[in-house]
């Protein structure tokens, strides 16, 4: 038989339970059927509106399987994006007018509202919820954030000029600096004009880091894609070291690019892989050895194929 004493502790263990639960935030439902839960509210005075800009962590989960983490792969950085008008359903931006800055909020959609009835991802299945779990980090308007992005550039040009003009001195003093600080050195003379934009570009490279080690090759086979590289010159479709530099070499011609990181991948550090588990660490200064083996004009469809694209197709 339970004491007196037992039976009350039961009912006070009961009752704490009880209005825990009740305590306990649930999920609201926004207009598109996104759900939240604020889990950290901070109260700041710093909204999260649309326009500003907003640093913040992300993991995506459904059920127990994270599918993305932010952390993972920005290097334990937070990422920065503009806040702006939901696209669909779905949108996390949908809740972040809801935040202030340190805030942290779990979002939840049903995975099928997504798929507008069509098949599910092999990860998921009908009636799953697709989680956002969201750390607000800070929130600062456009103005606010391109000027500390400005001294942020400023600050890594001037440190990347010292440790490139280092490397420059010990290894390839011959070297040429262009006006946006990178440097070339042609090392085979290639003939026929320059490549100039718009042109479609086909290369061997193989680059490393300052201190040597190779994180990528199109002729070293451990890095298992001994083809040609092809892109069109001038597209923002490689780095801005590469589409400045290529624009100085004829065909046939090798030659040693130093390339600073804000003319490299910048602050955004690049995973490795077997073949290079450093990778490309942010802020990295890199230098390219290059061959380009072809350079051709890329033909524009003929006026009447143009016409043709165009026109509307006759029902």
């Amino acid at each position: 038989m339970k004491t007196t004493k037992q039976i009350l502790s039961l009912a006070v263990i009961v009752s704490t339970l009880f209005s825990c639960s009740k305590g306990m935030k649930e999920f609201k439902t926004l207009k598109s059927g996104l759900q939240y839960k604020i889990v950290d509210d901070k109260k700041g005075d710093k909204k999260a509106v649309e326009g500003s800009m907003i640093s913040m962590t992300i993991t995506t989960t459904i059920r127990d399987s994270v599918l993305f983490d932010s952390q993972k792969m920005n290097g334990g950085k937070p990422i920065e994006t503009p806040v702006n008008a939901p696209s669909g359903v779905g949108d996390i931006m949908e809740a972040f007018p809801l935040l202030t800055e340190g805030d942290s909020v779990i979002l939840q959609i049903p995975i099928d509202s997504m798929t507008h009835g069509g098949p599910l991802p092999p990860f998921a299945k009908s009636g799953d919820m697709l989680a956002f779990h969201v750390r607000l980090i800070s929130v600062s308007t456009k103005a606010e954030f391109e000027k500390k992005k400005a001294d942020e550039t400023a600050k890594q040009v001037e440190a990347d000029a010292k440790t490139v003009a280092d490397y420059v001195a010990k290894n390839a003093a011959t070297a040429t600096k262009t006006p946006s600080g990178m440097y070339y050195m042609v090392t085979q003379a290639g003939s026929g004009p320059n490549a100039h934009a718009g042109q479609k570009i086909t290369m061997n490279y193989t680059g490393t880091l300052l201190d040597g080690t190779p994180f990528d090759s199109n002729e070293d086979p451990k890095f298992s894609h001994v083809q040609p590289f092809e892109f069109t010159l001038g597209q923002g479709m490689v780095i801005k070291g590469w589409d400045e530099g290529v624009a100085l070499l004829n065909k046939g011609a090798k030659a040693k690019f130093i390339i600073p990181s804000t003319l490299a991948y910048g602050e955004r550090a690049m995973p490795g892989s077997p073949s290079n588990p450093k990778g490309i660490p942010a802020n990295s200064s890199l230098v390219f050895e290059v061959e380009v083996k072809n350079i051709e004009d890329v033909k524009a469809p003929a006026p009447q194929e143009q016409s043709m694209q165009a026109a509307p197709e006759n029902k």
